[in-house]
């Protein structure tokens, strides 16, 4: 029986400082936090309004990129055609991409001199720095992580037994919904579950295209900006808040990830 071959003894001098450069940082966080107000911190009036908002605008948009996200993998995986595939890296461009590119992005299709927003204006329809500006900043940035998590898992779910249910005339949705989704639902899973973490962590795209308006637009990420200049203290708790549900998204795509294996 073959056994996995251990790397070399000399890997772990740059993997322990890989480690430590990344680890290090939010330890110094945490010891920088002042946890007798913790609770006080994250609590005031501008912390809730910040929490709430990111909340709901990153479950919406993970509704959005799983409605989008879905029928988009499965066109990536299962078409073969030059033409897609040429147009595959487009569309995962908001990867690589600086946020506020993608804002600016965003700003010039719907902003109000946009190349839409400036119909939708005439039709009483304003976009830009609103909380559905924010939300399709979010999905921006984010529809990528679901598409490329969620069409990974349909490559190596293979094609077999969907092509069995078609011999046994089942039709396209049918097979879709009785044994394509069911055969990659931790893979989709994993992939809604990054693209919340990344709606809910995302900055450059909104405050270009969203602005940063209390209550409306501005999400958590925006108020620890905000109050890094004003109230270092509560900036440093909001960003352990963030840290702490990263921990919590990332445990739970990695258990996924486990149940897949």
């Amino acid at each position: 029986m073959s056994h996995p071959s251990r790397p070399p003894a000399w890997t772990w001098i740059p993997a322990a400082g890989g480690a430590l450069f990344l680890g290090v940082p939010l330890v110094a966080m945490a010891l920088a936090t002042e946890w007798s107000q913790f609770w006080e911190l994250i609590t005031s009036d501008s912390s809730r309004a910040a929490l709430l908002l990111s909340i709901k605008t990153a479950t919406a948009s993970t509704v959005v990129c799983i409605v989008l996200g879905v029928p988009l993998a499965l066109v990536l995986s299962r078409t073969q055609s030059r033409l897609l595939s040429s147009f595959r890296p487009l569309l995962l461009l908001p990867l690589v991409l600086p946020p506020v590119v993608g804002g600016m992005a965003l700003l010039a299709t719907f902003g109000r001199r946009g190349l839409l927003g400036q119909h939708l204006e005439t039709l009483g329809f304003t976009i830009a720095f609103s909380t559905i500006a924010v939300v399709m900043a979010q999905v921006f940035v984010s529809l990528p992580f679901l598409v490329l998590t969620l069409e990974g898992s349909l490559r190596s779910a293979g094609k077999q037994f969907e092509e069995i249910a078609a011999t046994l005339g089942a039709g396209p949705s049918t097979v879709l919904f009785r044994i394509t989704l069911p055969l990659v639902l931790p893979g989709l899973a994993a992939g809604a579950i990054l693209a919340f973490a990344r709606a809910l962590g995302e900055f450059g795209a909104t405050i270009t295209f969203a602005g940063s308006l209390q209550g409306v637009t501005r999400t958590l990420p925006l108020e620890i900006y905000l109050q890094r200049e004003t109230d270092p203290n509560a900036a440093i708790a909001l960003s352990m808040l963030l840290v702490v549900l990263a921990a919590v998204v990332m445990y739970t795509v990695h258990r996924s990830q486990e149940a897949r294996t």
